[in-house]
């Protein structure tokens, strides 16, 4: 599903313009990035958390030629499904 798809099920849902459904949307995840940019998680009950979690530096391999790289340290976004969210995607089994 696109972006654009769930804007026209949003605003088909709570009868209303495509535009207010693309702004809500968009404010949305705006509110989302800032508050995981400040270290925030973000909690919805029964559709999941995101938080920020940091990644140790670790030692890999190039796969082409097999040589040890070091991958440095990072921050990445992390995505948990609530039990909701589990239940539904468990149904499309």
């Amino acid at each position: 599903m696109t972006k654009q798809e769930l804007i026209d099920i949003i605003a088909n849902k709570t009868q209303t313009t495509k535009k207010m459904a693309a702004d809500c949307l968009d404010a949305f995840i705006e509110t989302l990035m800032e508050a995981m940019s400040k270290g925030l998680s973000v909690q919805l009950i029964g559709f999941g958390s995101f938080k920020v979690r940091s990644r140790a530096a670790r030692i890999g391999r190039n796969p082409q030629t097999g040589k040890p790289i070091q991958i440095p340290a990072k921050i990445v976004p992390v995505f948990r499904p609530g039990t909701k969210m589990k239940k539904a995607a468990a149904k499309t089994l």
